[in-house]
């Protein structure tokens, strides 16, 4: 595919100009209000509206909780479940309801409402994710309002919201230190002048990880420039560079290894290199009374090195394709290692349009939207002779591309208190695989087509301070490029990941200082797209899964004393609750597990998916500007594969991972004369000692961590 060709059209079609005969004064937008900035990036509007699901981390619970990664983040909004991996959430596993939430594959993941994700049609999983500190607010969206994103509408959308430019020239700087070797230097200057705002985000953070031999290194740059070309028109230019250098191994621990040291790391010498850019320019007009366009055009390069020795416990190290090693003994001397060398190119246009109207005599609002996406995998891995090899011996050289198109149209219509919002929408999808070292280095391709209906439909209905909603969509994900044209260059018979999502629920804000929600939901699986052991690690392969069944409630509320009382002082508290009671195979499914496929599983319970999980804080906040906050984080046992074992076996990656409960704790001091902020933090501060994950291995979860630091505000 020839990108900057196709780059250069898509910008073309994005510059088109479309005659404005209205004119708008552009003003911020407040959280759940009406979208009324000039371009907004916001995927939940009034949320007596939506008819589904919702959650909104914004930044006075981001910065009350001074959370430390977007995992820790996450866990604030109920139906979420998140695996850690290398303690700095660098490359979180997300999943909702009960999906696979192994490189958050089955959640999209958008950034001011533009893919995340750095081939989201070929490969939607998270080696890179932007940190937590680059954004301003969370917006999470589970219902049958998803469908107008997409391509994956299986859990939930998470958006992520970075700062718009401020009214008035600022400058914030942020400083903080802590236990582990962790560094965080986070500056932010910005301002308007006339009609033009511009915003520079730039951060820089290190640190060691959860094990020995670990350690980090990030930057990230993100700047933002709004121009109101006039009153009815403006564009907005996002750029960002992502640079990470890490000592960080892929490979869990074996069982005898974590009893013996749980957080040691064999793998001294595996490093993981990335660097990212993007950028996007989005053009918004109100072409009339009622009628809002914007068109966006994204792109982004991304590089990612990881040298490895071993990429699970089982494998120790570097199977038989090193059999001069010897084994672990020989681990730094005469072992080789693996580069898995990837680079990817995305390049996008969407138009979208927001149409007021009516509908049948009633009011309506239409929303219409298209995409075009390109995306390009270039795979390659070299198998090293030393430990520290950074070149060696080509064995894989693979080019993946696929291109995208999509289309929605979703109509709102309202009937007094009762809103109906219908919507479809269509993917078809363009895979290309060339295998360049098959046949003698000749080489080996093959393409094929995927085309998917997606539609929806959600009610609202609302009665001032409460809204009972429900609503039913297809849920879609398409498979990998690699597991649907094989290495040969043959097409696999691969179906997309299919099911029926169904929920209903409650929100209300009954008076001041009182908001909650509860949702009951269904997720019936007609095909899961699964690896051999569903959790991944022991058998790569992707298979049909067949069905499986999701049924649970989602509980999410907060109390304020000072609205609700009037007092000064403000108690309040908060909670995040999911009790997922059902999440089992429920066709004819064998087990993936080597040695055991002749093994019925259908009813045993799928792996990764814990009944149940809490997240419930306590905090106190005093006029002068003191704020102290304690939270509980609990996640109840699960299972690490498909036979549901309890025992844990040698190379550690089945066997039950006991429940958890982990305790924050944070204080924050206002100090108004200095324009400060002071605060310290810890994370884990019993030193609970618990497994996160068994995928490749055994992984242990954070250990107790403290920070001190300061933001200053001018």
């Amino acid at each position: 595919m020839r990108f900057p060709l196709i780059a250069t059209f898509l910008l073309g079609l994005a510059a088109l100009p479309i005659a404005a005969d209205e004119t708008t004064t552009p003003t911020e937008t407040e959280p759940y209000g009406e979208v009324i900035t000039v371009v907004s990036s916001r995927i939940i509007p009034a949320p007596e509206r939506i008819p589904g699901g919702i959650s909104v981390l914004d930044r006075q619970l981001l910065e009350s909780a001074r959370v430390l990664t977007t995992s820790e983040a996450l866990r604030k909004a109920p139906g979420v479940t998140v695996r850690d991996e290398e303690g700095f959430g660098l490359r979180p596993n997300i999943g909702f309801r009960g999906t696979n939430p192994t490189r958050s594959s089955k959640i999209l993941l958008l950034e001011d409402g533009l893919p995340v994700t750095y081939a989201p049609y070929g490969d939607n999983a998270t080696y890179y994710h932007p940190p937590v500190e680059r954004f301003e607010s969370i917006e999470i969206l589970k219902g049958s309002g998803q469908i107008a994103y997409g391509p994956v509408t299986v859990g939930g959308v998470v958006n992520y919201l970075t700062p718009a430019p401020p009214s008035t020239p600022s400058l914030t700087l942020a400083l903080t230190t802590g236990t582990h070797d962790y560094r965080n230097a986070h500056l932010s200057l910005g301002g308007t002048w006339g009609r033009t705002g511009a915003i520079i985000d730039i951060m820089r953070k290190e640190g060691s990880g959860t094990r020995e031999n670990t350690f980090s290194e990030l930057s990230d740059i993100n700047a933002k420039i709004v121009h109101s070309l006039t009153d009815a028109q403006s564009l907005t230019l996002r750029a960002n560079y992502y640079i990470e250098d890490s000592m960080v191994t892929y490979s869990g621990l074996r069982q005898a290894e974590y009893e013996a040291n749980p957080r040691q790391n064999p793998f001294k010498n595996d490093a993981f290199y990335g660097d990212r850019y993007g950028a996007s320019i989005a053009h918004r007009i109100r072409v009339s009374e009622g009628l809002d366009v914007t068109t966006s055009v994204y792109g982004a390069f991304f590089k990612r090195h990881w040298w490895r020795q071993s990429s699970n416990s089982g494998q120790r190290p570097n199977d038989a394709s090193d059999p001069s090693c010897g084994g672990m003994a020989n681990l730094n001397t005469t072992c080789g290692n693996e580069g898995r060398l990837r680079e990817y190119e995305t390049w996008g246009v969407e138009p979208r349009a927001t149409w007021t109207t009516t509908m049948l005599g009633r009011p309506s609002e239409v929303q219409i939207g298209l995409r075009a996406h390109v995306e390009s995998q270039e795979r390659i891995q070299m198998n090293g002779d030393t430990p520290d090899a950074r070149t060696g011996r080509i064995v894989e050289n693979n080019a993946r591309d696929n291109m995208a198109f999509a289309a929605f149209v979703q109509d709102r219509v309202t009937f007094g208190r009762l809103s109906i919002t219908p919507g479809v929408r269509i993917e078809r999808i363009a895979y290309e695989r060339l295998n360049r070292l098959a046949n003698g280095g000749a080489g080996a391709g093959g393409d094929t087509t995927v085309t998917q209906l997606v539609p929806g439909v959600g009610l609202a209905w609302n009665a001032g301070d409460t809204t009972i909603f429900g609503g039913i969509h297809r849920g879609f994900a398409p498979p990998r490029t690699e597991d649907i044209v094989s290495n040969a260059g043959g097409v696999v018979e691969l179906d997309p990941e299919l099911s029926w999502n169904s929920e209903i629920g409650i929100r209300s804000a009954p008076r001041a200082g009182i908001s909650a929600e509860a949702t009951l939901f269904r997720v019936d699986y007609e095909n899961q797209i699964v690896p051999a052991s569903v959790a991944g690690g022991i058998g790569a392969t992707l298979t049909n899964g067949g069905e499986t069944t999701h049924e649970g409630i989602e509980v999410g509320g907060r109390i304020d004393s000072a609205a609700l009382l009037g007092t000064p002082h403000n108690a309040y508290a908060t909670i995040a609750y999911t009790n997922l009671w059902t999440a089992t195979f429920a066709g004819a499914r064998m087990s993936g597990i080597p040695g055991s496929t002749n093994v019925s599983v259908t009813g045993n319970r799928l792996p990764y998916a814990p009944k149940q999980t809490i997240t419930a804080g306590l905090g106190y906040l005093l006029p002068r500007g003191i704020e102290m906050l304690v939270e509980a984080v609990h996640m109840s046992a699960q299972f690490a594969d498909d036979l549901n074992t309890v025992a844990p076996t040698a190379d550690g990656q089945r066997g039950l991972i006991a429940a958890q409960t982990v305790w924050n704790a944070t204080l924050n001091v206002d100090v108004a004369p200095l324009r400060s902020t002071f605060f310290v933090a810890v994370k884990n501060a019993l030193d609970e000692l618990y497994i996160v994950d068994r995928t490749r291995g055994v992984l242990p979860g954070m250990p107790r961590t403290v920070q001190v630091g300061m933001k200053f505000k001018y």
